[in-house]
């Protein structure tokens, strides 16, 4: 029989509907349960591609003795974390605290007022080795409660007492009435915050397996973001700007060469879990596709590599292709278990389609040798001898395949790198080497190489179409989105989307998107965002990255279009953020909205991690505005958030890259182009093209407009599209040509 997660639209919590555990969503029903039964709260959080929240509900949560303790003892409360990310900041926080790591699954024991007092990632069902098993903690804490609840309501205070503290600490300054500070110290503060910064990672990477750190590797683009702001302010050529465009360059080309790319499909998974990006976890995730590809360009932008432009297009068109919904908005992830085909049907098997066949991780993703080669059989010999037998023509080209991509006859992952035996005989594709080494090893020419790669790549996505897809997580996150409408506007400017004629796919796909979250997220009587879809508006509001994201993704998308209609929308998401978020007192903005009653915690955010902080991005989104209105208001406020947060960006400057490039904004003066005339004339374009092709300085991009008062004086000169290039409030001479315009900004 279902439990009361059946009711929910979460893909997460209907995947754990028919688990014999008596499930309550989060909710004012589930905590009054536990007040009037007086019984602490388990609270287990995840999401529904999560490998290990999936090892756990097999061995765990689907078993009825396990079960049976949970229901018995405790209050048991399932969330999704992307549902709820405010939720799980707060233990999630706590756990950090307490076992110095994260991760998900995140389970956590509450006490009835939702005060946590024991908690860990992954737990299995039977004790191991330093590793009790979840049935007998659940033991030991059902004792506990009943013996000693005093204790453990006593450490609950006492963990949120001390959160509260580290926060204050870490997070906030006093306010002492005197107003931001002023920029002479903050220009110096953030000086050596910059160099700090740049010196840590160059100190940190790793320059013959690309990145940052050790196993497990994550992709980490606020980083890459720094150090090509770097470059665009030091010179891609010269001194750190050179250094810093090597590092992020490698580090994107060792990602891209690894399993942690797909090599068929396009995109990025999210992690890996060795040191060379090669045995990833294979869950992929909206957020990253969305920043990688922006790391994407600006690379090519740094460097003129169309290895990156390539590469980006990939991500885009994966996007496109497996996570849209036909109406515009995008889904969030596609998970990292699939079910297991015994062989596809190329290679002689029954194929897929076995509803109780088993399901591993990236079984949708690896290849066995045999497949492989049954598969590219069909693939034309491009690198024949005209006079060559048809057969070898066949093993040439599935021996090049091989070589390149590091295929076994017996598997390529090691044993200590597969510890539940998932990819034994199987191999998962990872560039072993350059192109123009395998071209030669294998007597190609470059052309003749690629050629042939394409095409076994294009016959290699072919048939995999024909295994059991991985679940889709169809929910529609609104900050999410906002980071791929972010990437969209960003795409369809660049040179990248230029050189293979994309710019219109992906200026329709980014409005496409922006339409669908004003349809069916936003509350336009309010002023209001929801987070999520799925079939319909979920109940929660979004949060403050809901809206710092979706303001980013809505000014470059004006950028892109010079349609008033998303400044003016972007400017009232602003005003509904610092209505909901602002923190009076210090500055800066909380996670969650102050009438959050659930919250035991409010929080923060003060790293750039797997997705930015909200402040690092609504920093940078009132410095823009601020550039668009001329308005102080906009960036005396992003100065305050820069001093909420300065206690972290100045001792520890490697956790907040993206607020230190929000702060280069502020220590330099505003600067604008202005651009007259009919935005779909060519003249207009060709304009608004200098204007966005080179990095450098950072310049808000508009067009005259009745909304914009300061620019109407700027009118177009004999009737043709016109360029006014202003900093700190004084403009140059018009210009009328593009190459007029490129020498102002040279």
């Amino acid at each position: 029989m279902p439990n009361a997660l059946a009711h929910e639209k979460s893909p997460y919590l209907l995947q754990h509907a028919a688990n014999p555990v008596a499930w309550l969503p989060w909710g004012e029903v589930a905590f009054a349960r536990a007040r009037a039964e007086q019984k602490p709260v388990f609270l287990s959080i995840g999401y529904s591609t999560c490998h290990w929240c999936h090892v756990m509900a097999h061995e765990s949560f689907e078993n009825a003795e396990v079960a049976e303790l949970l229901n018995a003892n405790f209050v048991p409360i399932k969330v999704d974390r992307e549902e709820r990310p405010d939720v799980d900041r707060v233990y999630m926080t706590y756990i950090q605290a307490l076992t110095g790591h994260g991760g998900w699954p995140l389970n956590v024991w509450l006490t009835p007022e939702l005060k946590p007092f024991h908690g860990g990632t992954y737990f299995p069902p039977e004790d191991r080795p330093g590793r009790p098993g979840l049935p007998s903690v659940l033991r030991t804490i059902a004792s506990s409660w009943s013996k000693d609840r005093g204790k453990l309501v006593t450490e609950a205070n006492r963990v949120i007492t001390t959160l509260q503290e580290h926060a204050r600490r870490e997070g906030a300054v006093a306010d002492d009435g005197a107003g931001p500070a002023p920029i002479a110290e903050l220009h110096e503060t953030a000086s050596a915050a910059f160099e700090h910064c740049f010196q840590q990672l160059y100190e940190s990477f790793d320059p013959s397996r690309g990145d940052f750190a050790g196993a497990p590797k994550f992709p980490r683009p606020a980083n890459l973001n720094f150090l090509f702001r770097i470059a665009a302010l030091q010179g891609a050529d010269a001194g750190l700007g050179r250094e810093a465009v090597k590092m992020a360059a490698a580090t994107l080309t060792a990602m891209a060469r690894g399993g942690v790319h797909d090599q068929v499909g396009g995109g990025f998974h999210r992690y890996a879990v060795d040191e060379e990006w090669f045995v990833p976890h294979f869950e992929k995730m909206l957020y990253d596709q969305a920043q990688i590809a922006v790391n994407c360009l600006d690379a090519h932008l740094a460097t003129g590599d169309e290895r990156f432009a390539w590469l980006a297009r990939g991500i885009f068109d994966y996007t496109l292709r497996d996570l849209a919904h036909p109406a515009g908005g995008f889904y969030s992830a596609e998970d990292a278990d699939s079910e297991v085909a015994a062989v596809t049907p190329e290679a002689g098997g029954q194929g897929p389609g076995d509803r109780n066949a088993p399901h591993a991780e990236g079984a949708f993703y690896v290849w066995t040798q045999a497949e492989l080669e049954a598969a590219l059989g069909a693939v034309v010999a491009v690198v024949a001898d005209p006079g060559a037998r048809p057969t070898a023509a066949r093993d040439k080209n599935i021996a090049f395949f091989c070589d390149h991509f590091g295929v076994l006859p017996g598997g390529n992952v090691p044993p200590e790198q597969d510890p539940q035996g998932e990819f034994t005989g199987r191999n998962i594709l990872h560039q072993r080497q350059s192109l123009q080494v395998s071209a030669r090893a294998h007597a190609l020419t470059p052309q003749a190489a690629s050629e042939l790669l394409i095409s076994q790549l294009d016959r290699l996505r072919t048939v995999r179409e024909s295994r059991p897809r991985p679940h889709r997580d169809d929910k529609i996150i609104t900050a999410w989105n906002g980071l791929m409408i972010n990437a969209l506007a960003r795409g369809a400017t660049s040179p990248a989307a230029c050189l293979a004629d994309q710019s219109d796919r992906y200026r329709q796909a980014a409005g496409k998107a922006a339409d669908f979250v004003e349809r069916e997220l936003y509350d336009a009587n309010r002023g209001v965002l929801f987070r999520c879809w799925c079939e319909g508006r979920a109940a929660s509001e979004g949060f403050a990255e809901d809206y710092a994201f979706l303001i980013a993704g809505l000014l470059n998308l004006y950028e892109l279009t010079f349609d008033a209609s998303r400044l003016k929308w972007a400017v009232r998401l602003q005003q509904t953020m610092d209505e909901k978020f602002w923190d009076g007192a210090a500055g800066g903005y909380f996670n969650s909205a102050a009438a959050a009653a659930d919250i035991v915690l409010r929080l923060k955010e003060d790293h750039d991690g797997a997705e930015p902080s909200p402040n690092s991005i609504a920093t940078a989104n009132l410095l823009r505005l601020a550039a668009i209105f001329h308005q102080d208001a906009y960036r005396e406020r992003a100065i305050r958030t820069i001093g909420s947060l300065r206690p972290r960006w100045s001792q520890s400057p490697h956790a907040l890259p993206e607020m230190l490039c929000a702060i280069e904004r502020a220590l330099e003066p505003p600067r604008q182009i202005v651009l007259a005339g009919l935005p779909e004339s060519p003249e207009f374009q060709a304009l608004a093209a200098v204007a966005r092709e080179r990095p450098g300085p950072r310049r808000a991009i508009v067009r005259t407009d009745p909304a914009l008062p300061w620019t109407m004086a700027m009118t177009s000169r004999e009737s043709k599209a016109t360029a006014y290039v202003c900093e700190d409030f004084a403009c140059q001479p018009p210009v009328t040509t593009p190459a007029d315009l490129r020498r102002l900004l040279a």
